[in-house]
């Protein structure tokens, strides 16, 4: 089996800054009060990843997880450590990144596709199917500024999920949006992941992480705390019990 993803001692680390302006700092470092500090938003991680897994990247808020993605998508670099990728990668890492407020949603189109490494041929050839999938209608001629962060989620996942890649980022990109639209979201995930695809589905809903992945990598401030079975991951989290975001059809009863 090919290995997709490799992390070695992956290690990041950011500064918070107390102050703005530099009469700000000025004042607090003659009240001998401190003015940064550091935290390590991923601390020495690694792990594997073979073509086709389909990870479950779960956590609590601020564990790290959106760090993590932006480092294996290559937005990001390590402080120490090593990050290694094989072939394309894809996704939507935030709702609306990549995109111009001023401009159209069809003039993002267009610009979020070549930032994601499609030509201008291969965008035209899928036009149609992403803005059918977006379900945007009229409002794909209007500035993405005046859009809801549900539609412009829409937009960024539509154009994400068309893109040939080998490997396949969603951060919580199902967190905004309808049902109707997570369900068919949701459909298509698998269909990349049935394709053979490799998928780091971040998500707090232990249902679709079930549905969707075969292995769960949980992160505890910065740290890998898990890496396994789906259910034990979930049971790690204490998310067994929680069905606050699961899916069901309202006419049948069935899972979505």
């Amino acid at each position: 089996m090919t290995t997709s993803i490799v992390l070695e001692n992956v290690t990041k680390t950011f500064t918070l800054r107390y102050h703005r302006t530099i009469k700000q700092v000025s004042v607090a470092k003659m009240r001998g009060e401190e003015t940064s500090s550091t935290f390590r938003a991923i601390d020495d991680v690694s792990f594997e990843v073979q073509q086709g897994e389909s990870i479950g990247l779960m956590g609590l808020n601020g564990s790290g997880k959106s760090t993590l993605l932006k480092m294996i998508s290559g937005v990001m670099r390590p402080d120490s450590g090593t990050v290694l990728t094989r072939g394309r990668i894809a996704g939507l890492i935030a709702t609306g990144a990549g995109f111009h407020p001023q401009l159209t949603g069809r003039e993002n189109l267009f610009l979020n596709a070549a930032i994601l490494g499609m030509g201008e041929r291969e965008t035209l050839r899928k036009f149609d199917e992403i803005v059918e999938f977006a379900e945007l209608g009229h409002r794909l001629d209007t500035q993405v500024g005046h859009y809801s962060s549900g539609q412009s989620a829409r937009l960024g996942f539509a154009i994400a999920i068309h893109v040939d890649s080998d490997i396949f980022l969603a951060d919580e990109a199902l967190a905004v949006g309808d049902k109707p639209f997570k369900r068919k979201c949701l459909a298509k995930m698998a269909e990349i992941r049935d394709s053979g695809r490799t998928i780091f589905y971040v998500s707090h809903a232990a249902g679709q992480v079930r549905r969707m992945c075969n292995r769960v990598i949980v992160l505890e401030n910065g740290r890998l705390g898990f890496d396994g079975p789906v259910d034990e991951g979930i049971r790690y989290l204490h998310y067994d019990g929680d069905d606050e975001e699961e899916l069901v059809d309202a006419d049948t009863g069935d899972d979505i």
